[in-house]
Parts: C-alpha cells; structure tokens; sequence
C-alpha cells in the first residue's frame, strides 16, 4: 500500500471512530444518563429557538414513567400492557419494534394505581438489559435478541406504599437495586451474567430513590436514600460504610437520587431542604461531615443537577431553583408555578433543560443572578413523568402511553 493509500485509510478510520465517538457520548443507558448526573453530551442549541419540535415517529408501547435507555441505535423502553410488564426493544431512528419480552406483573392497587406502569428506568451494560418492576421484579435480558437470562423476585409481594420506584445500577459486573417494602427490605447485587445474589444490605427496606456511585479513596460506594436515612454502603461487600438520618415528615418521601461532586454528597427532600456532606475516610472507617443545609428549598420528585457550582432544581412547590452548591445559599427562586412538583431537570450544556409534568420542554440559562426563559415547548399531549433522553438534536419523550421522537430542526 502506498503512503497516499495509507493516508486515506488512515482518515477514514479517524472519522469512523470519530462518528462512532460521537455515538456513544449520546448515548443515554441508565437514570440520569451514563453518570447518573443529568449532564448531555452532545447537544447544539440552536441559533433561534423553536416554537414547536419536529415529529419523526410516535410508537404506543404501554402505560408507564419509566425513562427509556438509548444506547446505539437502540431504544429501549420498560412499560404495563395489561397484566403484564414488557420490555420494548425499538429501532431509534423509526420507532419499528426489534424484540419485546413481557412477564404478568403485580397488580398496582390503592392511591398508585393512577400509574399502573413501572417507574423504574431499564439499565443497559454489558450487551444487557436489567429492569425493575413494580413488585420488585429484577430482570436480565439479552440486549440484541430480548431473550430472558435471569428474573429474581426476592421479596414477594411485598412494596413500597406506592410499589417500586428505585431504578437499578449496574457496577463492577454487579446490578444492585433496592428491592422490598417498609420495614422489609434490602440492597441486594445480583452478579450480571448469572443473577445470583453476591451480598445483601437488610437493615433497612427502600424509599423512592434510585442509587448513585461515590469512589473515597478508592473505596467504591453505593449511595441512596432509604426510608429513613442516608446511607453508604461497599460495592465490593455489601457493608455500612456511613448513614445520616433523613426521616420523612407527613406526606414527604424519600424519592431524590444523590448528587455526587467529589466526595460531596448533596441530598434533599420534601420539608426538609437541601444538605450537603463531605464522606471521609477515618482509618479504617468512614464519616459524614455537614458542609451546609438550606432549609429553604427542598424537592419532592425531582433531582436537581449541578453545574458549575451551582444547583438547579424545581422544588417541592413546583418552582424552579439555584441554590449555590459551595455554600446552600440560594441564588434565585422563580415565581411561576410548574403544575406541581414532578419533574426532570438537565444539564446540556449551555442551557439547562427542563421538564415538568405538564409536558413542556423548557429551557433557561445556567445563571446564578436570575431565572431567564430561552424557550418552551409543549412536546405531549398527556402529562408525562418520565424524563426526556436528549441526543444530539433528537429528543425521546414516554408520556402516558406512547413514545415520540422529536427532533430539534
């Protein structure tokens, strides 16, 4: 091969990688996106904003508000058809179903049954599909056939008050997920290829949060809100590292996945605002130090998202937020009302974008001084709770029933 050969193979290979790069960094293969932090790669704001998105496709696939995984040219999502929960394997680009597989699921009863659908996102890794049903229903399935390689159940029947809501993660080969109801339950990592439990934390049964990841030191930690606290535990065994006590009150719920910056870890919740805590290590051992607490502003079902030291949220009176995540103070308050206090709230980075469950996609500056609109845009007819997956100039919205793909011309 001659050196102009060699060169031209050269660049071809540069912008496969580079286009495949690209691919990658949107894809959006768990809650909150690959860090589990909110933050969009990829995404241009446009030059003008739109008054309205472009339809490519709309596909019904069940009733749910589980946030689909995007990974590739795949999309999958997690939904209630009936009696049964199926996972929905779609071609991104058109919408056209690839595979489904569906198992009868628990009946969602009482005040909850106004969301029979899973609340819990799917997690991708490993060329695997791991979802989370509302009775506690761990599943594995093959990502490019949907054939079923393991389905654990280890606390039947039994639920959090308004059934499963914690979204599993995927670490180290390992899913773990807090599965069982109040004063039942426990953190439990299933090995990926096999489904076998490897270690189970039982002190206590789950809230309504979903797990983060914090490394101390090179100590890996899962970090979630249980029913009463704030707790780390060891990836590698299982074992209480540190806790915080974080009761409800009244009507409030454990329900906020952590914010991790660093060894910081920032938590919130209905009445009782937003805090934030520095783990150290002390030995052999390891300990929470209170850096702040803001007493003002706390969420319900929302997780706020940090960028550049700062903190934006819709609070637990359905207003938008800044608060100073170095500090807790707050920066600003919006005034205007969002329908009430469910949420999604993310970093793309120029913009933050935002949206409530009256199915608009709102986007602000990331501004410490004020609230400052740049755009709004209803993208469903139905309220939605599920969170909006952002990818390049391609927005997946779940809303009741269906998924739509919009694009951003």
């Amino acid at each position: 091969m001659n050196t102009r050969n060699r060169s031209i193979v050269a660049a071809a290979s540069c912008l496969i990688l580079l286009s495949t790069g690209s691919i990658m960094a949107q894809d959006w293969p768990q809650w909150r996106g690959p860090q589990r932090d909110g933050k969009v790669s990829g995404f241009v704001v446009p030059a003008k904003w739109p008054t309205a998105l472009t339809q490519k496709w709309k596909a019904t696939v069940g009733s749910g508000d589980a946030t689909p995984a995007l990974v590739g040219d795949k999309l999958y999502v997690f939904a209630r058809q009936g009696a049964e929960e199926i996972t929905l394997c779609l071609n991104a680009a058109d919408g056209k179903e690839l595979w489904q597989n569906k198992y009868e699921a628990q009946a969602v009863t009482g005040a909850a049954s106004r969301h029979p659908g899973p609340r819990s996102s799917p997690s991708v890794a490993n060329g695997k599909v791991v979802t989370l049903g509302v009775g506690g229903v761990v599943s594995c399935l093959d990502a490019a056939t949907g054939k079923l390689l393991w389905r654990k159940d280890e606390f039947p029947k039994v639920v959090p008050r308004f059934f499963t809501s914690c979204s599993p993660i995927i670490v180290d080969g390992m899913v773990i997920a807090h599965v069982g109801g109040q004063g039942n339950g426990a953190i439990i990592a299933f090995d990926l290829a096999t489904g076998d439990p490897k270690w189970k934390w039982t002190a206590e049964g789950p809230g309504y949060a979903s797990p983060a990841l914090l490394t101390v030191e090179g100590v890996k930690q899962i970090v979630t809100l249980t029913e009463k606290n704030v707790v780390g535990v060891g990836v590698a065994d299982g074992k209480q590292l540190w806790q915080i006590p974080f009761a409800p009150q009244g009507m409030a719920y454990n329900a906020a996945t952590p914010i991790i910056d660093g060894q910081t870890v920032i938590y919130t919740g209905q009445s009782r605002g937003t805090k934030a805590v520095k783990i150290e290590k002390q030995g052999d051992t390891f300990a929470a130090k209170e850096l702040w607490s803001n007493a003002e502003l706390g969420v319900q079902f929302n997780t706020p998202v940090l960028k550049d030291g700062l903190l934006f949220g819709l609070s637990d009176k359905g207003l938008f937020f800044c608060l100073n995540a170095k500090t807790g103070e707050t920066a600003w308050t919006d005034t205007t009302k969002r329908g009430g206090n469910f949420g999604a709230m993310l970093d793309a980075g120029s913009v933050i974008l935002a949206m409530p469950s009256t199915s608009e996609l709102i986007a602000f500056k990331p501004a410490d001084k004020e609230y400052a609109e740049l755009a709004k845009i209803k993208v469903a007819d139905t309220p939605t709770y599920a969170h909006p997956v952002i990818a390049g100039n391609r927005v997946f919205v779940k809303d009741n029933e269906t998924v739509t793909l919009w694009t951003m011309e």
